[in-house]
């Protein structure tokens, strides 16, 4: 039997009221494609925009096998033994041939998925650079609406999208493993950059001298990359999701940049560039859309592909007769 279409008021009444189940059914109209479902989801986070209680939002990503999930369970598990509420948006990858994605997060964090005081919401990236889901954003305007305090974004950590994680976040964490070859290797400089913290997980048994050798590693070279946040130095810090060991330790960090941020103003600053970068990412999406539907330009766009790749024109050529054709000039 179909479900009956809630109303906009439903939909804000039960994200407000603690509704579990509205707020899944709102995360899944704001991941919608369709223009109906587009419409009444912009009504209803239009209405929830005011409602945004104070969070903390966490981005997590590292090398795979670094036990993100894992510690992500152990560390939600943590906190809302101690009074907080935790929602965790876990990104999977998709497809890039069928779509599909494994959205197994609920899976990996099954003690955290029954949790009455957590909520588990594993979304496909869509195809979105590194597995970034598009709708990541209202996704935490909804969470936050619903009285969660601290919001956690896991990514599928392949290396390219964390830069787009940390436009999201105010606290990005990286997750690595020690005795896993050169750790400087397992990402870019770059990204390293971006963290406000690393975490080197599975810090337990053998694996603790490794570890700590790990992190002295960091604890030499970080001092001389230029810091994710101005005035905030960023440190490695062992951990052990397994057994919990330096999680609490983990968290006080957290709580120590949010001090630091908000005195020095770095997370008002931060907040509101979120929001810029969110409109901006939304224009040059509704642009492409666009780009893609206009008359033409996909018939356009396979024949001058393909004489680029036979070497009959230079890519710059292709793209600026498809841009003048988008703009309704002759192509």
């Amino acid at each position: 039997m179909k479900r009956a279409d809630l109303t906009a008021r439903q939909y804000v009444d039960g994200v407000v009221g603690g509704d579990r189940a509205v707020l899944a059914r709102a995360i899944t109209l704001v991941e919608s494609n369709a223009p109906a479902h587009q419409a009444l989801a912009q009504a209803v986070l239009t209405e929830l925009l005011p409602r945004r209680g104070h969070s903390v939002r966490v981005g997590i990503t590292g090398v795979p096998g670094a036990g993100k999930s894992t510690l992500i369970e152990a560390l939600g598990t943590m906190l809302t033994a101690r009074g907080r509420r935790v929602a965790v948006t876990a990104i999977d990858p998709s497809s890039s041939l069928t779509g599909g994605s494994i959205l197994g997060d609920k899976t990996r964090m099954e003690k955290l998925a029954v949790d009455e005081r957590a909520f588990i919401r594993p979304s496909p990236s869509g195809g979105t650079l590194g597995g970034v889901a598009r709708k990541t954003r209202e996704t935490i305007v909804l969470f936050e609406a619903a009285g969660y305090d601290v919001i956690i974004v896991e990514t599928v950590g392949v290396g390219q999208s964390e830069a787009q994680v940390r436009s999201m976040v105010d606290f990005f964490l990286l997750v690595l493993l020690a005795g896993a070859g050169d750790e400087l290797q397992g990402f870019k400089r770059g990204v390293i950059e971006l963290a406000d913290a690393i975490a080197i997980n599975k810090a337990d048994g053998p694996g603790q001298a490794a570890a700590e050798l790990c992190r002295a590693g960091f604890a030499g070279v970080l001092p001389y990359l230029q810091p994710a946040t101005e005035g905030w130095q960023t440190r490695a810090h062992t951990c052990s999701a397994l057994n919990g060991d330096g999680l609490a330790g983990l968290w006080s960090v957290v709580e120590a940049f949010e001090r630091h941020a908000g005195a020095s103003g770095a997370w008002q600053h931060r907040r509101g560039e979120q929001e810029r970068t969110w409109v901006r990412d939304l224009v040059r999406e509704g642009l492409e859309e666009r780009f893609r539907a206009q008359p033409g330009v996909a018939e356009r766009q396979a024949q001058l592909e393909a004489d680029v790749v036979a070497g009959r024109m230079p890519a710059t050529a292709a793209a600026q007769k498809l841009l003048e054709l988008f703009g309704g000039g002759a192509a």
